[in-house]
């Protein structure tokens, strides 16, 4: 260093700054890598009880869905499951049935009447 006791201090302070946000940005990637892993388990789970509670047709249906409209097909396989967890699932689910929660959840939609002078 260069002899002078301020630099040096200065010096020190400044790699101890560094450290201390290098550490922080390593707490930050393990919370984000913990919470990844978190929703992975989540999805695992969700998988598993929607295999388990729908036939092969209504999954083919709901995979259908998911490939035009995957945020309603997301909202779907949420309502399915929560029914599945609280135990009102009687059985499996049928291709009958996941049209019926289909219609039921289906967004409103939107008529627009266009008129010409």
């Amino acid at each position: 260093m260069s002899g002078n006791p301020d630099e040096d201090r200065l010096e020190e302070l400044r790699q101890e700054r560094l450290e201390e946000l290098q550490d922080k940005a390593g707490g930050e990637d393990a919370q984000r890598q913990a919470a990844k892993e978190q929703q992975e388990r989540a999805k695992a789970q969700q998988d598993a009880l929607l295999k388990q509670h729908l036939t092969d047709d209504a999954r083919q249906r709901l995979n259908a869905v998911e490939m035009s409209k995957p945020e309603f097909a997301e909202k779907v396989k949420r309502q399915v499951t929560a029914l599945a967890q609280s135990g009102r699932v009687q059985g499996q689910i049928d291709e009958e049935k996941m049209k019926q929660i289909l219609r039921e959840l289906k967004p409103e939609e939107k008529s627009f009447d266009i008129r010409r002078r």
